[in-house]
This record gives C-alpha cells, structure tokens and sequence, in this order.
C-alpha cells in the first residue's frame, strides 16, 4: 500500500492470477510505471522433452 491506498485493483489482481494458472511453462511479465501496474505480458513455451525420452530419436 501507498499512502494508505491500495494500488493494486481486483481486476488486476485476477489478470495476473489468469495467467498464471493458464500457463504450464512461460513467463508472465509485469510492467510497472510511476508504481502503477501498467502492463501484463505473457511468453507461453511448449517443451517436448518428455516426447524424446518415450520415443527416441530427433529431428
């Protein structure tokens, strides 16, 4: 809290939480100016180690 308010809002609050929980590898990334949340970026990645393990071989 700044000043006795809160600077992060439920809407924002419930963005971040969306992304996270609808993310399995990735990065979720936040930007911040003048201590306001400004921006929610998010880089999903799909891994297929498990996939070479199982069945072997490459490209």
């Amino acid at each position: 809290m700044k000043n006795g308010k809160n600077i992060v809002n439920d809407a924002i609050i419930k963005d971040i939480s969306d992304s996270i929980h609808g993310l399995k590898y990735g990065t979720v990334m936040i930007t911040v100016h003048d201590s306001r949340i400004v921006q929610i970026e998010v880089t999903e990645k799909n891994r297929f180690d498990d996939i070479w393990h199982k069945e072997g071989g490459g490209i």
